[in-house]
């Protein structure tokens, strides 16, 4: 028993969507949600797990890594994932596409390295994620301002919460060119 193949999201070249299919009876149901197989382009030996809780009205993000790959899945409630790729070397550089995940659009998503990536809780929710490389105290951490309207994001929140570290995350305008993938 397995889901469908990894698909390319076509809007951002690497971003890839797995449609989760879950099995069913009397008893609740039950679905694969991962497998390294999937998306052999990223080395996994360094395997985490993590899970966020949101509140309904929360924004978190845009963040990206140089040396970090995401699988999301989201658990429980509805998320709009905002995407941006910041590689240089990309032919989709610049880009921006949105999605909605959660419990009425199961889905896995993957995020390579260097597409910056944030989530709005739609609904109160959680967000499983696993990540290929060990969480190394936010030196491989770096964001843009949700809002840039060169990504020109629709989050489908008008006034989000947002912590202060992403209040204040620089448009992509003024990150170095060092500081991008």
């Amino acid at each position: 028993m397995t889901n469908s193949p990894a698909q390319p999201l076509a809007a951002i070249q690497g971003v890839q969507t797995v449609p989760l299919q879950p099995f069913g009876d009397d008893r609740g149901r039950f679905m694969e949600t991962f497998r390294k197989e999937w998306f052999p382009q990223a080395n996994w030996d360094r395997l985490q797990s993590n899970r966020s809780d949101s509140a309904a009205g929360v924004l978190r993000g845009l963040h990206y890594h140089f040396r970090q790959v995401d699988y999301w899945l989201a658990v429980r409630g509805r998320i709009r994932v905002g995407l941006v790729d910041l590689r240089r070397s990309s032919p989709t550089y610049l880009a921006a596409a949105s999605l909605d995940m959660g419990e009425e659009a199961l889905l896995g998503l993957f995020i390579p390295e260097g597409v910056a990536h944030g989530f709005a809780a739609l609904t109160d929710c959680t967000l499983m994620y696993i990540v290929n490389n060990y969480y190394d105290g936010g030196a491989d951490e770096y964001g843009i301002a949700w809002n840039d309207p060169q990504a020109n994001i629709d989050w489908g929140i008008a006034k989000p919460a947002l912590s202060q570290r992403d209040q204040n995350n620089p448009r992509i305008a003024d990150i170095p060119p060092a500081a991008q993938p």
